[in-house]
């Protein structure tokens, strides 16, 4: 490229123009900047104004430690914690004592009473007479050869009670 060739006024409006160009782009990234450096201080600003208020509080804080009586150690709180458990199941362990003995009593009196039961039990024994009176006359009336309609007709009783009394007797 021949620079004879192009007048020179083209060529310094060029280079004005690309000088112009160069003046604004610095001003607009200047711009930029000192948004940028202008947000980067505020919060710089609230960062220091959060570590003033933070030493305050930790300030205060240490006052009032310092205040407080002395504080119970791992060991002193273990023993207070034993001691309040110790109180509070204490009166749990009465009851279940408490518990256990009367289902020992229960207990006692429930196997006396099923062996009076079991003795009462094998006292008792099959009698030999269902109906009393009626069983002799119901083996009597079978053995003349009544039939059993007839002899439950008769006493006033069921079929069924006149054929239990001849099985009882072996009979039928």
């Amino acid at each position: 490229m021949n620079f004879n060739a192009i007048p020179l006024e083209y060529f310094l409006i060029t280079v004005a123009a690309m000088i112009l160009y160069l003046i604004y782009y610095i001003f607009t990234k200047d711009a930029l900047y000192n948004r940028n450096i202008h947000s980067v201080a505020s919060v710089v600003e609230e960062l220091n104004r959060d570590m003033f208020y933070f030493k305050k509080k930790l300030i205060e804080l240490e006052k009032i430690l310092e205040d407080t009586p002395k504080r119970m150690n791992d060991e002193e709180i273990y023993q207070e914690m034993e001691r309040t458990a110790h109180d509070m199941i204490q009166p749990l362990i009465y009851t279940v004592k408490a518990l256990q003995e009367n289902v020992e009593t229960v207990s006692a009196q429930i196997d006396t009473r099923l062996s009076s039961v079991e003795t009462g039990v094998k006292q008792i024994s099959i009698p030999s007479s269902v109906y009393g009176n009626d069983d002799e006359k119901i083996i009597s009336l079978f053995k003349q050869g009544v039939s059993l309609d007839t002899i439950s007709k008769e006493l006033h009783i069921s079929k069924p009670q006149v054929e239990f009394v001849l099985k009882i007797n072996k009979f039928k």
